[in-house]
């Protein structure tokens, strides 16, 4: 395999394990900033019992820990095909 090709590999795998940590990040932060909105109300029965489920959060992290995932695979492809290919 060319040298141009596993850097391009590196560089994909580099990006989908950054898209995928901001991924992470944002769905905490937005979970946190729902629940604290949430929290701040006279009625705080949705806060405790988490009903009902707030998808949105909860799908950003996942994606991002499968983005983070797809990243780190590639990124190690693309070093490995560059040290031994």
């Amino acid at each position: 395999m060319p040298y141009q090709d596993c850097f391009t590999l590196m560089g994909i795998g580099s990006v989908f394990f950054l898209l995928g940590l901001g991924l992470i990040l944002w769905g905490k932060r937005e979970e946190r900033d729902y629940y604290g909105s949430i929290a701040a109300r006279p009625d705080v029965r949705e806060f405790l019992e988490h009903s009902p489920e707030n998808p949105g959060p909860e799908g950003s992290k996942v994606g991002g820990w499968i983005a983070s995932a797809i990243g780190l695979l590639t990124l190690a492809m693309g070093i490995g095909f560059w040290l031994w290919g």
